[in-house]
């Protein structure tokens, strides 16, 4: 990754970057942009707070937002320093293994030093502190309170020239509409982006979508944390089991000394958001562990309700004519059930693909470069799009498909990590790896590991000859 305003790294044919959008997955996008362009500028419909407090134009800003360690590591990258800011902002530094406690379908796991630290933080300091770092990059500017209404083709309509945008004058309050030309086009406009229906307008074929709803409603809260509670955690996580169980909460710290308790239902089982409702949905968890340590605790904030939770993936990438200049990033393109918490650290993934696309063609013609990169992005969607996908399909109410047999059985496999995971502290540091983006799911079919889970599917399954015969092959290959 390239340091801030590397000027020598712009290409002299590369004037104007153009950004739709300017949330995480913009900031990011403008940050790498700014690194190969002569001009950057993110469009944003919403105006930047100027405290780390919860913006409008965020959707899910009121709720828990989980920093993968991979993403942390990329945004570091980006912002030198960053870390250290946020830290010093207040934002809690958490030993995965042995500062949060998780309590799965098979029980609490064990506590161990894993190795794997995260910055536990609210999704109103992480993007306050990002755009102020924003601001401080001479050649990007931000374009506030403003609408993208259109795509402008180029002259023969092979691709995307710029945008229309309007947008209201804060003196006089009058509506005023210009195009913005530039040499490539980025949408990171979010769920509700218009690129669909733009392209259309233009005379191309929008991208086929596949949408995956397990129907997952979430409520929050943030609370002071008692003065005097003692506990040998900091973090709680109390995971959902469907079919069956249905429910699952997280009691989290963030800046301030304070909590943010989210508490998710699936298959339509939603939290509530009055007082008594939710406090009862949270009593009805499996343990009361997040219970006991809130009941006392000192409310904050309202309690915030989130159901628009469905995966869904556009596939820019196998349109049958792709418009040069114009890229679709982060929810635009792949939007993914919020409960796993993979949004940051993929659209952090999505930003250094892009870095990398931009130096391979550096002062080469741009020709082909949008498709060869939204090839690139949807790679980059693939695995994390399998693994929130292939959860959901664990509920029954699930609309957008049903497991397959492949599907069914990773779900087997991955149960028997679990079980494995709750006192085995190998197996356990790999699912964090894993599930912190740090190794590939692939370090989960470790031969050591596959054995081993293998050797309990086998003991926990009903007796019969042919288990007996495969059993016994599993052990003559562990001896």
């Amino acid at each position: 990754m390239q340091p801030l305003n590397n000027s020598s790294s712009r290409s002299s044919n590369l004037s104007h970057a153009l950004v739709i959008g300017g949330s995480i997955g913009g900031l990011l996008a403008g940050r790498v942009l700014a690194n190969h362009f002569q001009q950057v500028t993110i469009i944003e419909r919403d105006i930047y707070p100027d405290a780390p407090v919860p913006r409008k134009g965020v959707p899910q800003s009121q709720h828990l937002h989980a920093l993968l360690t991979r993403g942390q590591m990329i945004l570091e990258e980006l912002f030198p320093g960053l870390k250290d800011e946020l830290i010093a902002a207040g934002a809690p530094l958490l030993e995965v293994g042995s500062d949060s406690a998780w309590y799965s379908r098979f029980g609490w796991a064990v506590r161990f030093n894993s190795g794997i630290k995260i910055i536990a933080l609210s999704r109103g300091l992480l993007d306050f502190c990002v755009h102020r770092r924003m601001n401080g990059i001479p050649n990007l500017r931000f374009l506030l309170g403003a609408t993208v209404t259109k795509l402008l083709a180029n002259g023969d309509n092979t691709g995307i020239a710029g945008v229309s945008v309007r947008w209201r004058n804060p003196s006089d309050g009058s509506i005023r509409e210009e195009q913005l030309l530039a040499d490539l086009v980025v949408d990171a406009s979010g769920k509700t982006s218009k690129a669909p229906e733009w392209l259309k307008e233009l005379g191309y074929i929008p991208p086929k979508e596949t949408v995956v709803n397990p129907f997952v409603g979430y409520a929050s809260r943030i609370y002071r944390r008692p003065e005097n509670f003692q506990a040998d955690w900091q973090s709680l996580f109390v995971q959902s089991a469907p079919p069956e169980g249905t429910r699952g909460g997280v009691l989290f710290p963030i800046e301030g000394d304070r909590w943010i308790a989210g508490m998710g239902g699936i298959n339509r089982d939603y939290p509530p958001t009055d007082e008594a409702g939710f406090l009862e949905f949270v009593r009805s968890l499996p343990t009361p562990a997040i219970y006991e340590a809130i009941k006392e605790a000192e409310p904050l904030t309202p309690i915030y309700g989130y159901r628009d939770t469905e995966n869904r993936l556009r596939h820019y990438d196998s349109l049958p004519r792709y418009p040069e200049n114009f890229l679709v990033v982060g929810h635009a393109a792949c939007a993914f059930n919020p409960v796993y918490g993979q949004g940051i650290t993929v659209a952090a993934l999505e930003a250094q693909t892009l870095d990398k696309c931009l130096h391979q063609h550096s002062n080469r013609n741009f020709k082909g470069f949008a498709r060869q990169v939204q090839k690139q992005l949807a790679t980059v969607h693939a695995v994390p799009w399998m693994a929130a996908t292939s959860e959901d399909y664990r509920s029954p109410g699930t609309e957008g498909g049903k497991p397959d047999f492949f599907t069914q059985l990773m779900h087997r496999y991955m149960d028997g990590i679990l079980q494995l995971a709750m006192n085995n502290t190998d197996v356990y540091r790999r699912f964090l790896e894993v599930m912190h983006m740090l190794k590939p799911s692939t370090a989960l079919f470790h031969p050591r590991i596959f054995i081993q889970v293998l050797r309990q599917i086998i003991q926990s399954s009903p007796s019969s000859p042919e288990k007996s015969v495969v059993k016994g092959g599993v052990e003559k290959v562990m001896s």
